[in-house]
């Protein structure tokens, strides 16, 4: 699949098949978020394969929008290992692990797979059952598998409305 198609192809997936994801497409999506740009090349993401039943069950209890996937990326940062901009001290570790998201999303898309960008989640509550510790900082689950149906991607806003040249 072409990039541009990817993009155009990509929606938020909300239904999964009962189908595993084999892990060589598993290594292929953890490849993307790896090679994701960081500030000054950090890489502060921390990124955690939770596809055990128990690890599963547990997560719907932090977040009711796992969607019965097979497998939820979790996708968080190292605020030790994070660059922090001077000018205002602001951590960029929340950027970074949002760019690697994009990235896995993509590669999910690309595989022909399904995902969903979700942080309306009790972060503390995923932290608790991850057993991270408190230098790590989840931003998102990323349920993935394979779609039930594939959707079309939702429509956007005119580039007009969006961009504006100076």
């Amino acid at each position: 699949m072409e990039f541009f198609e990817v993009l155009e192809k990509r929606y938020s997936c909300r239904d999964f098949k009962d189908k595993e994801v084999e892990q060589e497409l598993i290594d292929k999506i953890l490849e993307a978020g790896r090679l994701s740009p960081t500030a000054v090349n950090f890489q502060p993401e921390r990124i955690y394969v939770c596809k055990s039943k128990e690890i599963l069950e547990k997560l719907k209890t932090a977040c009711k929008y796992t969607f019965n996937a097979g497998l939820i990326f979790v996708i968080a940062y190292n605020t030790k290992e994070a660059w922090v901009r001077k000018s205002d001290d602001r951590g960029f570790g929340m950027v970074d692990a949002t760019i690697v998201t994009t990235n896995m999303m993509n590669a999910i898309t690309a595989l022909g797979l399904g995902s969903c960008f979700v942080c309306s989640m009790h972060e503390d509550k995923v932290e608790e059952i991850l057993g991270l510790p408190e230098n790590i900082k989840v931003l998102a689950l990323l349920p993935t598998g394979y779609p039930n149906e594939v959707k079309k991607h939702n429509t956007r806003k005119d580039i007009k409305e969006i961009v504006e040249y100076r």
